[in-house]
């Protein structure tokens, strides 16, 4: 993980610098902190593989002011997953099915119910309920 604080920057820059991490990491977030002086500030945290380390840290560097970045080795554990299709109204919707200890979880992707949403100007939320129902539906058959 690489982490740096920065406490000169607008949420417009913050939001550039992690869809640009996001090209080569894993996970990209960051987390508001206070520094010295009570200065409100926001620690930006990148998880990457180790060949990716050097081309974050050039992107983190030429697009803030970040003098120096902390380099912390972690471990992570993650769950097999895979990516399912299914058409509804003649639109296609994609899905995440993750398995933990013999157990599959289904999660619509979130483009797909945004997508749906919109299309019959719903909530988002219900969108996300109607994806799920058809998956279940579907496992059914």
């Amino acid at each position: 993980m690489l982490e740096t604080n920065i406490d000169d920057s607008t949420g417009e820059v913050l939001g550039f610098i992690v869809d640009e991490c996001m090209r080569y990491a894993l996970d990209v977030f960051y987390t508001p902190i206070f520094m010295k002086k009570n200065r409100p500030a926001y620690k930006l945290s990148v998880i990457c593989d180790l060949e990716n380390e050097q081309v974050i840290e050039d992107i983190i560097f030429k697009h803030t002011t970040s003098i120096g970045i902390r380099k912390i080795p972690i471990e992570r554990d993650i769950l097999d997953r895979k990516k399912e299709s299914l058409t509804y109204e003649d639109s296609e919707y994609d899905f995440k099915i993750v398995s933990h200890n013999g157990e599959d979880y289904v999660y619509p992707e979130f483009e797909s119910a945004k997508d749906l949403a919109i299309k019959y100007d719903m909530g988002l939320k219900s969108a996300f309920d109607i994806l799920k129902n058809l998956y279940e539906k579907k496992e059914e058959i």
